[in-house]
């Protein structure tokens, strides 16, 4: 077995890996990454989870679109005229892209890598183990964990790949499905359920829990339920499966299932079914036990406010250490990781992370919601601006979506803003720049956005708020001396 000494080892090469990695060869260090895929590199975040699903979504948005505009083709549905092959090709097109730029850059960058699967075996050793079964061992100063989340696998039925799909075996459909059944929890569920609407499939959703995006604000929530009322998308929560089978006779899936309380048994049919099992951390089998580094009993690797393990020069990042699970959020952790294992003075990053959810219409928020900023004790004025008094959304012919502004009454400064609507994951951005200068409404009211965009809703809804603080009385009359009061 050879042996190889380097700064830094990172097992896995998803975005905290990949940026806790990138950054080290920035300061110089010698750095391994580990990946246990033969072939790819990015772990679900390019090759089964952020990238394929988004890489769909645009194309069956783009199908959206064309019938939102001019409606069905001939009467025909979206399935009717489009190959889920095509569909795929785009995907795969830039599952090969991304992964070619994550190998140009380790390249460049002079990072080395390892295939197999990574195991600790000391604080300053890793053993990898090739799929061929030969075994090699690297030290290392430091030791990145960053080794992703999987899917908790069903315990009441076998996912076939034909009938019964998961992530994997969704990327490899020959058709789009003309009913499809999604059974699961988390934001995956909502985002393919609205992905495969737009492309003409029956969709329903079977909630695994007693709350459906009960995280979202009251108004948000309400407005993305009546989107997808209009759009036929059934949601139904606190559902217990019984079991699932195929019908030879009939040729269809047959999903059994009670609901809440009630023995009474129901029965969707269905063409197939695409489960999503609640994610788990992969931190079995990397010889945690090895190192004393415990974790909760979810799992997920107990870090401090540095990603420190419990042995010194170890770090986690990413899904293995739980919230919030973000991509997003795993390349800032990675890069913060590097900072810290080498001494170097990293500026404070904001606790205020947007979140996103790439449904149709997409939903998006940061900050406090307006139920939050009252129970921690702010007095807050809420400005709204809907989507269907915005020249952009009339000339997309999309105008169901909500923009909404949480601020501070006395002092007009934005606690928070909370989106559902077109481009809602891209325009967040434009208030958690606000935000973070520690700005107020009326910015959005004395700088001129271009027109029509999305961004907008802004100038409506600080306006909108801006009119209410007036309204409320004479005392805060003082604070819009001067605001012009427009709407």
């Amino acid at each position: 077995m050879s042996k190889k000494t380097y700064d830094l080892i990172v097992i896995g090469s998803g975005p905290a890996g990949f940026s806790g990695a990138m950054q080290a060869s920035k300061f110089d260090k010698k750095v391994l990454l580990v990946e246990a895929h033969q072939q790819q590199l990015g772990g679900s975040w390019i090759n089964t989870g952020t990238v394929p699903s988004k890489a769909l979504r645009d194309a069956a948005m783009n199908i959206h679109k064309f019938t939102q505009q001019f409606g069905d083709l001939g009467g025909k549905k979206a399935f009717d005229l489009f190959q889920m092959q095509d569909l795929l090709k785009f995907k795969s097109k830039v599952i090969d892209h991304e992964n070619s730029e994550i190998k140009r850059n380790l390249i460049k960058n002079e990072i080395d890598t390892a295939r197999g699967f990574g195991r600790i075996t000391d604080p300053n050793t890793v053993e990898v183990t090739d799929h061929l079964g030969k075994v090699k061992k690297y030290t290392g100063k430091f030791i990145l964990i960053s080794t992703g989340s999987s899917p908790r696998p069903p315990s009441l039925f076998d996912v076939n790949q034909e009938t019964i799909l998961d992530l994997s075996s969704l990327m490899n459909l020959t058709h789009i499905p003309r009913r499809l059944t999604i059974v699961g929890t988390g934001i995956n569920a909502i985002e393919y359920a609205t992905i495969f609407n737009a492309l003409g499939t029956k969709v329903n959703i079977l909630n695994l829990n007693d709350d459906f995006l009960g995280f979202l604000d009251h108004e948000i929530r309400q407005e993305f339920f009546s989107t997808l009322e209009q759009n036929r998308i059934g949601v139904k929560s606190s559902v217990i499966l019984k079991g699932i089978s195929f019908n030879l006779l009939r040729n269809y899936t047959e999903v059994r299932f009670t609901m809440g309380k009630s023995d009474e048994l129901m029965v969707i049919e269905s063409e197939q079914v695409l489960y999503f099992g609640k994610r788990i951390p992969n931190t079995t089998k990397i010889g945690l036990e090895n190192v004393g580094i415990k974790t909760d009993k979810e799992g997920f690797i107990k870090v401090d406010e540095h990603l420190r393990t419990a042995t010194p020069n170890i770090f986690a990042a990413g899904d293995v250490i739980g919230y919030p699970g973000l991509a997003s959020a795993s390349f800032n952790q990675g890069r913060l990781v590097s900072c810290a294992m080498f001494d170097i003075p990293a500026s404070k990053v904001s606790a205020d992370v947007p979140f996103g959810i790439y449904s149709i219409p997409e939903i998006s928020n940061i900050g406090l919601n307006e139920e939050e900023a009252r129970a921690e004790g702010f007095d807050v004025t809420v400005g709204r601006a809907y989507y269907n008094s915005l020249t952009k959304a009339a000339i997309n012919n999309s105008k169901s979506g909500l923009l909404k502004l949480v601020f501070e009454t006395a002092t007009f400064r934005l606690l928070g803003v909370q989106i559902v609507g077109d481009e809602a994951c891209e325009i967040i951005h434009l208030g958690q720049a606000v935000m973070a200068r520690n700005g107020d409404i009326r910015y959005f009211i004395n700088h001129i956005l271009n027109y029509p965009t999305y961004s907008e809703a802004y100038r409506v809804a600080a306006f909108n708020g801006v009119n209410r603080v007036y309204k409320a009385g004479v005392k805060y009359r003082k604070l819009l001396s001067d605001t012009r009061i427009t709407d």
